[in-house]
């Protein structure tokens, strides 16, 4: 593909079989390509990645979509992460010979495409939306629970479809955003209360880092904590940085990090960064890894032949 476009649609929810009804409608999909999903029952959430150029991905989400929308009742939804609907939130990311502009554009056809197929209330965010509509805290704020009353709100209508919760699928966000880091990390404590606390003080919103969104949740069976995170631009908040943060302000309480994980895919810019910080590498960038060098010269034989 030329033109590569990634989507990260959420959905809400870990039944397997639901779960496998959706990944099929991406996979049978001409030009897109399944690369990640992740699920559990502690969020009851569902993280797909896929790519795509500018027409299958727009395709391959509408076909995902529809399947969840077909197989999810948010009326029996339970779950830690914040979510608006079936189809929670929809991002497009310009990866390779596509701009920022291309996925607004998608992200609109896409958001268009599924209140008029679906009548469904979509809202825009991030690169997509108004400057004051931007934020996902925003769009979410009361979550589903409070969606048939916020929604009826003048300043709250959605961009696309109809001003009124769908029955059971409720709202849909769909934005364009930058590359970002999905990084939870797992605390030694099953105290809730502490992991909040840490998490209010990395969240935007809440006085931490500008480009960093944090949650605290539970993970019963294991009987530890676990702050979740979106990091929006990690090349302006490395992941060391807010690791690090973690770390003191789990020290105050006595409590340790037992383990860390990426949600989705990790950016390769993060994880060098990551490297050079802790390994102290004065000379670690993109040109030095050996798997990008050799795409890039195979790239420049091919061309020049």
């Amino acid at each position: 593909m030329k033109d590569i476009i990634e989507c990260v649609p959420n959905f809400s929810t870990s039944d397997q079989r639901v779960v496998e009804a959706i990944l099929s409608e991406i996979k049978k999909t001409a030009d897109a390509y399944l690369l990640d999903q992740t699920f559990d029952e502690y969020y009851n959430r569902l993280v797909v990645t896929f790519v795509g150029n500018k027409e299958s991905i727009v395709q391959a989400a509408l076909n995902s979509a529809a399947k969840a929308v077909e197989l999810i009742d948010m009326n029996k939804h339970k779950g830690q992460h914040p979510r608006l609907g079936a189809v929670d939130v929809v991002p497009f990311i310009p990866i390779r010979n596509v701009t920022i502009v291309d996925c607004i554009e998608a992200a609109k056809k896409f958001g268009r495409s599924l209140a008029e197929q679906h009548d469904i209330p979509v809202y825009l965010y991030g690169a997509a939306a108004k400057p004051e509509r931007s934020s996902l805290d925003w769009v979410r704020k009361g979550e589903y629970e409070a969606l048939a009353e916020m929604i009826k709100k003048p300043e709250r209508k959605p961009d696309f479809g109809p001003a009124m919760a769908h029955p059971t699928a409720g709202a849909t966000i769909v934005g364009a955003r930058k590359i970002m880091a999905g990084l939870n990390v797992n605390l030694g404590t099953s105290n809730l209360k502490i992991t909040k606390k840490i998490a209010k003080a990395l969240h935007a919103e809440k006085g931490g880092f500008t480009t960093v969104k944090a949650m605290g949740a539970e993970i019963p069976e294991r009987k530890i904590t676990q702050i979740g995170m979106s990091i929006t631009d990690f090349e302006k908040t490395p992941l060391y940085r807010v690791f690090e943060v973690i770390r003191l302000e789990a020290e105050r309480y006595n409590v340790s990090i037992v383990g860390s994980e990426f949600c989705g895919m990790a950016p390769l810019k993060s994880l060098i960064d990551i490297a050079a910080y802790y390994l102290k590498i004065d000379n670690l960038g993109e040109d030095r890894i050996l798997e990008i060098a050799v795409r890039k010269a195979m790239e420049k034989g091919e061309n020049s032949g």
